[in-house]
């Protein structure tokens, strides 16, 4: 069916403006015409009128947890829930993301392997709603480490699937990528340095070496794959930038050569600079150790972002959404305009650049002919970050899954 949408102002993230009046025409899944609203609506196909809204596209997270409970510290809760019981959860987190205004998200890991691989599947097949996945398996990295379930008792082995991407060398990395991307996986997720939530690990220090992020890069590209790499410290910093990683999560102790390093190699920043808030508004979901090392963490990792932003690093969209509750994403905008970028600038990360890191401008991240129909509206000010808290209608793939404006309905 071909639908036309109408809007009072059109979001341009590739010219970094915004556009009065426009109609977007859609042909099955796919955006064909962008026009000015005075030009008539062709002849037999569906209007969507969205009055006084804003269109903007769907928004893109390069850094989501689906699988797993959502906003506390307690990873023993994985434990506690069989994979089934996760899945179905995911169902719900993916609804929530969905809704929010994401349309597209890279989810970077699961405790339980392969899960978020079925509910990438389950979501393509439209067996439940949900944004576009690419899914990374399980994270990869050293067994005590920050992607790992830790602080059992000593003699305690837990069951493969969440020891799946345990690894001990180069030779067993190599395994170990070969063996998450013929699982389903899109993309490989590296824990270089160790973790905030996760206990006993220092976010600061190396957990894998150079040598060891290059094994995983080389492998991953011979299956048409990239590694992204949690990283917080220098070191572990440098050397996966060094190794050849798409991104780097979290970004936390950026230095002036590391920042020259991503500029030379044009590796993508995705910080998670806005989740801190909601921790220290939560203090009860956390342990002491964990809030401690948010505490020491927050500040730097803000300014380490401001000073990529400046050099004119390749800056996506990443929060970590599920470390807090799915649904919330849209906040990071605001605390992205306080430390360096424009309302605009802030937009693009969050669809565009987004989108060229995953490898998927060819058909998300603008409102673009050729693309996917998907389309966000806001009721307020498309330039003001906080307007983006209140999406009220969601378009993925030309299907209508919200429409909460005056007048709006679902179709069924």
């Amino acid at each position: 069916m071909a639908v036309a949408l109408r809007c009072a102002r059109l979001v341009d993230v590739e010219a970094g403006t915004v556009l009065p009046d426009r109609v977007v025409v859609i042909e099955g899944e796919r955006i064909v015409a962008v026009r000015p609203g005075s030009e008539p609506v062709p002849e037999g196909m569906q209007l969507i009128d969205l009055g006084e809204a804003s269109l903007a596209p769907g928004l893109v997270d390069l850094h989501t947890h689906l699988v797993g409970p959502a906003g506390c510290g307690d990873f023993m809760q994985e434990l506690r829930q069989s994979g089934a019981q996760l899945a179905l959860d995911g169902v719900v987190h993916a609804r929530d993301t969905l809704n929010a205004g994401f349309t597209t998200v890279r989810d970077v890991g699961a405790f339980h392997a392969f899960v978020d691989v079925a509910l990438r599947d389950a979501i393509d097949r439209g067996v439940v709603p949900g944004p576009r996945m690419a899914v990374a398996g399980a994270f990869v990295g050293v067994s005590t480490g920050g992607g790992m379930i830790v602080g059992l008792t000593p003699g305690i082995e837990l069951p493969r699937q969440y020891r799946f991407g345990a690894v001990r060398d180069v030779p067993d990395i190599r395994e170990r990528v070969r063996e998450i991307l013929t699982g389903g996986a899109d993309v490989i997720k590296l824990i270089a340095t160790g973790a905030v939530l996760t206990p006993g690990t220092v976010p600061g220090a190396p957990e894998l070496r150079e040598e060891q992020i290059r094994a995983a890069v080389e492998e991953a590209q011979w299956y048409g794959a990239y590694v992204a790499a949690h990283a917080h410290g220098t070191d572990g910093i440098k050397w996966a930038i060094r190794a050849g990683v798409r991104s780097i999560e979290h970004g936390t102790e950026l230095d002036d050569e590391s920042i020259e390093l991503m500029l030379e190699h044009g590796t993508y920043l995705s910080a998670d600079i806005w989740w801190s808030d909601w921790l220290i508004k939560n203090p009860e979901q956390f342990d002491e150790e964990q809030r401690a090392k948010n505490d020491a963490a927050t500040e730097r990792q803000r300014q380490s972002f401001a000073k990529a932003v400046q050099a004119g690093v390749r800056v996506g969209f990443g929060t970590d959404a599920g470390c807090f509750p799915h649904g919330l994403q849209t906040r990071q905008l605001a605390t992205m305009c306080t430390w360096g970028m424009t309302p605009l600038q802030a937009l693009r990360a969050a669809t565009l650049t987004s989108a060229e890191c995953m490898g998927w401008e060819d058909r998300v991240g603008s409102i673009t002919p050729g693309k996917y129909a998907d389309l966000i509206a806001v009721t307020g000010d498309p330039e003001n970050p906080s307007s983006y808290n209140d999406v009220r209608f969601v378009m993925k793939g030309g299907e209508v899954f919200r429409n909460d404006l005056p007048g709006g309905s679902v179709p069924r």
